[in-house]
């Protein structure tokens, strides 16, 4: 096993030497001399710098090939900060550090919040929408992200796309609940106190056996109001309500032999700005959203995204053996279908984390991680894209541990604490911000996206519970 290792790390240092020419991991400026540091600091997030074993320097994005999809993305990004017009619109898609929504979460927050510090306007707020999600916790055990609170009548029947024969058609959310009672219940309210995000409309993302219709309610002055829907496209599997409440209940009433199986809700709104969509299933894998999703295109149309960040890998190299080549083509197929909804669209590609592997006494350290770290460099150059390298900024191999050890990470070994999964958030984000300013010419290319240390919370030490 030691040779093996060995190896390994040696066949990835000679790609990382033929990767040198083409890979930066600081982002160029296309602009010269334009520069605004000023910037910097607005942005920016103060990050924990206490920790050793970190690797801050290895904070940045790393560019390969073509970037000039990034550089629009990064342009169009200013653009609708600096106008107050426009929508940019971001997916974040993954397995369970997106599902437990901490991570992803904490990136929205980030970016929206720290978009409207840098601009410093009261007339214009950069939130557009709070965009797609889904209500997780409808079934049982499955678990929700912290930002929204879902409740339920009742448990509803779960399926999702790690299954092998998942007993729903699933959509690009990649799970589904099931309700064929009389009447079944899905309360929904948006439940962090910092974002305020208009709503104009409720989409219901799904399908009937039978010709049931969900209803909406919504509470006025004490009163319980219903509302049908404006508009059915049964093509689309989409019914849309005129309500513009942040706390709602989906009402599913099914007579005998009828059935309503709910795939996605989105909250939509015409304001201008910034949204970044999450999209997470425990488990899953490249192959589980490419293969068992077959309306993934169809409501990849409502998102329309400008940038995917890729965080699903962990579940595919989770094996004793893991094909590299097999996960290139799949990750490199489902970029494909993405570019079919947008063209222009930018990719960041999240490495996998430092992790085990297996349960008990059979958990052993995941050697697969340092194949799957160059897998995405080589998925990122092939298509254009940009990595962020968790597993560098963790640490390297081995480093899982010791975010254990400091209760970073969950005791399993593959998964993080809250207070590691908001560390990771803050990183990523100023990593983005720092690439987003290079690249457009309006920070310094050599300013840091660490800039002061903080005192860690040691209040709140969270442990999500993964599926």
């Amino acid at each position: 096993m030691k040779i093996k290792t060995q190896l390994i790390f040696f066949k990835y240092f000679l790609f990382l030497l033929l990767l040198l020419p083409f890979c930066g991991c600081n982002a160029q400026s296309h602009k010269g001399s334009e520069q605004h540091e000023v910037l910097d600091s607005l942005f920016f997030t103060t990050i924990d710098s206490s920790y050793s074993f970190i690797q801050y320097d290895s904070n940045r994005f790393f560019f390969c090939g073509d970037s000039s999809r990034m550089l629009k993305f990064a342009e169009k990004f200013y653009s609708v900060l600096s106008t107050g017009k426009g929508h940019v619109s971001i997916m974040h898609i993954g397995a369970s550090h997106v599902q437990g929504g901490t991570f992803p979460h904490q990136i929205r927050r980030n970016i929206l919040l720290g978009s409207h510090k840098a601009i410093n306007s009261d007339s214009y707020y950069p939130v557009a929408e709070r965009g797609m999600l889904f209500p997780y916790s409808a079934a049982v055990k499955c678990n929700n992200p912290f930002d929204y609170k879902v409740t339920r009548t009742r448990a509803l029947d779960l399926t999702r796309n790690v299954y092998k024969e998942p007993q729903a058609i699933l959509g690009l959310c990649g799970i589904a609940v099931t309700a064929s009672d009389s009447s079944a219940e899905i309360g929904i309210s948006l439940s962090d106190p910092e974002l305020s995000f208009p709503i104009d409309t409720i989409s219901l993302l799904g399908y009937s056996v039978g010709d049931v219709i969900p209803r909406i309610r919504v509470f006025d002055n004490g009163d319980s109001i219903l509302i049908d829907p404006v508009e059915i496209d049964v093509q689309k599997r989409c019914y849309r309500y005129a309500v513009n409440v942040p706390q709602f209940s989906i009402v599913i009433s099914c007579d005998s032999g009828q059935a309503f199986t709910l795939t996605g809700v989105y909250l939509g709104s015409d304001a201008p700005g910034i949204t970044v969509h999450s999209i997470g299933v425990n488990g899953a894998s490249v192959a589980d959203y490419l293969n068992k999703c077959p309306f993934l295109t169809t409501d990849l149309q409502m998102i329309n995204p400008d940038l995917v960040i890729f965080g699903i890998g962990i579940n595919d190299a989770a094996g004793p053996s893991f094909d590299s080549a097999a996960f290139r083509l799949r990750y490199v197929q489902l970029v494909d279908s993405i570019r079919n909804i947008n063209p222009e669209c930018a990719f960041v590609f999240i490495t996998n984390n430092d992790s085990f592997r297996g349960s008990g006494r059979s958990r052993v350290h995941n050697a697969n991680g340092l194949q799957a770290r160059e897998a995405f460099y080589r998925v990122a150059c092939q298509c254009g894209g940009v990595v962020w390298d968790q597993f560098a900024v963790m640490g390297g191999y081995g480093s899982i541990r010791k975010w254990t050890q400091n209760e970073l990470a969950q005791r399993d070994l593959v998964h993080f604490t809250r207070n590691g999964y908001r560390l990771l958030g803050d990183l990523f984000s100023n990593a983005f911000f720092h690439a987003i300013g290079t690249l457009t010419g309006r920070i310094s290319n050599n300013s840091k996206t660490n800039p002061q240390p903080s005192e860690k919370d040691d209040n709140e030490r969270h442990i999500y519970i993964s599926y």
